[in-house]
């Protein structure tokens, strides 16, 4: 009796084994083929990972070379633009500083006075004939004169010329003039000659000095020149 119920206990223990291995088998079998739950929350939960951003386009190497050109640094000055060549007339030159243009007047013999202005009311003339200049005239403040070989000239102060021929009287010594002036002409030295002038009751009123160079000049219309030779000549 014993014997048989051991037995039994044993075939019993042996299929309770077997059913449990088998419960183990399925069990195993089961969690093999299923995810579990707390898997199943994990995988829905879980965002996919974002797609990494694509690189930025690079402008193509081959655009149109338009870029504006930087500007200069400050402090910086421009590069300067290069001139463009031009042609260009020179102008005529001016007349020197403190000149004024030449008239001319004739003379009795038919030369040329090349008259100009000096400034302060003064005049200079160039007596000129054929291309040849003969002598200048340049008054100072005061009339000028000359002998020409003859041909006397005064040159006023208003920068007119006035010429005649002939007519002289040598000093010195005392000479009736045109215009009713009387002339007293005496030698101061070598090349200087006096000549007061005189009027109608003697009274001298005004007088010409030829030292080194001849002397002329104008009373009332009437024209005059004493020369360094003492000769004196007279024209209205």
């Amino acid at each position: 009796m014993s014997t048989l119920t051991n037995r039994r206990s044993s075939a019993a223990r042996t299929l309770a084994g077997s059913a449990l291995a088998a419960a183990l088998l399925v069990s195993t079998a089961t969690a093999c083929s299923s995810p579990s739950p707390a898997n199943q929350t994990a995988a829905q939960g879980t965002t996919p990972p974002a797609a990494a951003p694509s690189a930025p386009t690079t402008p193509d190497a081959t655009a149109p070379a338009s870029t504006p050109a930087a500007p200069p640094a400050p402090g910086t000055a421009p590069p300067a633009a290069t001139p463009t060549a031009r042609h260009t007339t020179t102008p005529p030159a001016a007349p020197p500083k403190g000149t004024s243009p030449v008239r001319t007047q004739k003379l009795v013999d038919g030369s040329t006075a090349e008259i100009r202005a000096t400034g302060n009311q003064n005049y200079v003339a160039k007596i000129v004939n054929n291309g040849t200049e003969y002598g200048t005239l340049e008054t100072h403040d005061s009339d000028a004169g000359v002998d020409f070989n003859d041909m006397f000239i005064v040159l006023s102060m208003d920068g007119t010329a006035h010429s005649w021929m002939g007519g002289g009287h040598q000093g010195p010594g005392t000479f009736k003039l045109a215009g009713g002036w009387t002339a007293k002409v005496t030698k101061i030295g070598e090349l200087h000659y006096r000549a007061q002038i005189l009027g109608n009751d003697g009274a001298v009123n005004g007088t010409l000095e030829a030292n080194q160079q001849d002397a002329g000049a104008v009373a009332n219309g009437v024209y005059m020149v004493l020369s360094t030779g003492g000769e004196i000549s007279a024209n209205m």
